[in-house]
């Protein structure tokens, strides 16, 4: 079985480790590409390419086709184009390639704009946190006046975004001087948001939403076709680099049940939340393995053999398989320096 997983996220070196570690008869081939020489799960895969780079979503969908033909693959995981590919999966499977997705392409569509998931999204699946859409002053004004009025505190982030980029809490009080000074990361001074927006009359959609003061959670999942078969929850500590808590918050895991189930969510994925004065909220869901999946697996799952079992044989997944999770204990991350070779 030749699995190739082609340009995404640093977290793809534990899902292909996990893949490692439970592949005891030794006969999947675990194939990686990606723009640069030195990418995370390189030095993991059993073979690794280079991609070409500077090429339209639709000059990648062929040079991907023509990979699979020359590579000989069975499955395709994508992460970088997956939009594009998804639309094409039966070019793909005219090759006898079958594509691992982690939903259709409407739903990825609308996973990837926080604006149009939230306006979308039926209250009783999950609640979003509060929030509004705008595209001028005049919008955020009426937003920022309306919301303020029954939260302490607001916060701004792009509608469409990874990695959290861009996401700012509204500082009333300070000036960017201050926060620049004093080292204050994530905030925006109200004053000069207003001020940047007056010099843009219409800019991309930004989410005004209450500021979400409490913990957050992590979800890394797996599911076959809005099944659940397992889902590990890491609650964040307040304070940054503290460790990670394996938890069983039963609210978060009811959303995680519905929303899975309402998608029809499929293969590994993350979903996550955070706590606000009404307490948790849904975040977003991640159509892709979170960057901490690896610590997720110190839980007591293997949760990427999971997801290989369920989506390349529809074998059915044994209970104790989900219950063995470890709730309570502590898990972390360590960096280790390593090798590469020399320049």
């Amino acid at each position: 079985m030749r699995i190739w997983f082609n340009k995404t996220f640093s977290s793809i070196h534990s899902v292909l480790r996990n893949l490692r570690q439970a592949d005891n008869e030794k006969n999947i081939t675990l194939i990686i590409s990606h723009t640069h020489r030195h990418a995370p799960g390189m030095i993991v895969a059993d073979e690794s390419h280079i991609e070409p780079n500077d090429l339209s979503d639709e000059q990648y969908l062929e040079w991907a086709l023509c990979f699979c033909r020359q590579h000989r693959i069975d499955w395709f995981w994508p992460g970088k184009a997956a939009a594009i590919i998804a639309q094409n999966q039966d070019r793909f499977l005219a090759d006898n390639v079958r594509i691992l997705l982690v939903a259709e392409p409407a739903v990825l569509a609308l996973l990837n704009d926080k604006a149009a998931f939230y306006a979308a999204l039926e209250r009783e699946i999950a609640l979003p946190p509060a929030a509004v859409a705008v595209n001028s002053l005049s919008e955020f004004d009426q937003a920022f006046n309306s919301l303020r009025s029954i939260y302490p505190k607001l916060c701004v982030k792009p509608a469409v975004s990874v990695f959290g980029l861009g996401f700012r809490i509204i500082d009333e009080s300070r000036t960017s001087i201050t926060h620049l000074l004093k080292g204050i990361e994530h905030q925006i001074a109200l004053s000069e948001l207003r001020f940047g927006m007056e010099r843009t009359p219409q800019f991309d959609t930004l989410l005004v939403m209450e500021y979400l003061p409490g913990h957050e959670w992590s979800v890394d999942c797996v599911a076959t076709n809005g099944k659940l078969w397992c889902a590990v929850q890491r609650k964040k500590p307040l304070s940054a680099g503290l460790g990670q808590i394996i938890d069983d918050n039963p609210d978060i895991a009811a959303m995680v049940q519905r929303l899975t189930r309402h998608y029809r969510l499929n293969g590994l994925f993350n979903i996550q939340f955070k706590e606000g004065i009404f307490g948790p909220r849904l975040l977003e869901i991640n159509a892709r393995p979170s960057g901490g999946v690896g610590m997720a697996c110190l839980s007591g799952v293997n949760l990427a053999k999971i997801a290989l079992q369920t989506v390349l044989s529809n074998e059915q997944i044994k209970e104790t398989q989900i219950m063995d999770i470890n709730f309570g204990r502590y898990v972390s991350e360590i960096n280790t320096p390593v090798t590469l070779e020399a320049l």
